[in-house]
């Protein structure tokens, strides 16, 4: 079963909680290009502070990524972002000011993009 954007699996918990929550973006493919990233990077790390947010793994900073366990091939790179609240992440994806950001970085790159509160 497959999410839409905006939509929740359903066998996540629905209900909103005050615990911290976490945006994880999963790289797959190479770039394409990388000028874009002079306007992204600094422009997305003010709007993550703004919504309460702070990068704790990924940003351009080259990664080494093992897999432990699985068949499946690890993406090139995680990108993990953690925020007070699912709500406080919801705010900073939906933010008007991030829609272009967002578009500019799809654009680019292929990116799978999670949130998700702990248990």
């Amino acid at each position: 079963m497959v999410a839409q954007e905006g939509q929740s699996l359903p066998h996540i918990p629905q209900k909103e909680s005050n615990m911290a929550a976490y945006i994880i973006g999963l790289r797959r493919s190479e770039p394409r290009g990388t000028a874009w990233l002079e306007e992204y990077l600094p422009k997305t790390a003010a709007l993550i502070a703004k919504h309460g947010g702070k990068g704790l793994i990924g940003g351009n900073a080259p990664q080494t990524l093992m897999a432990l366990e699985g068949e499946a091939k690890p993406p090139l790179s995680v990108v993990i972002v953690e925020f007070p609240s699912r709500a406080h992440a919801h705010a900073f994806h939906t933010d008007p000011d991030y829609a272009p950001l967002q578009q500019l970085r799809q654009a680019n790159i292929d990116l799978e993009v999670f949130v998700v509160e702990p248990g």
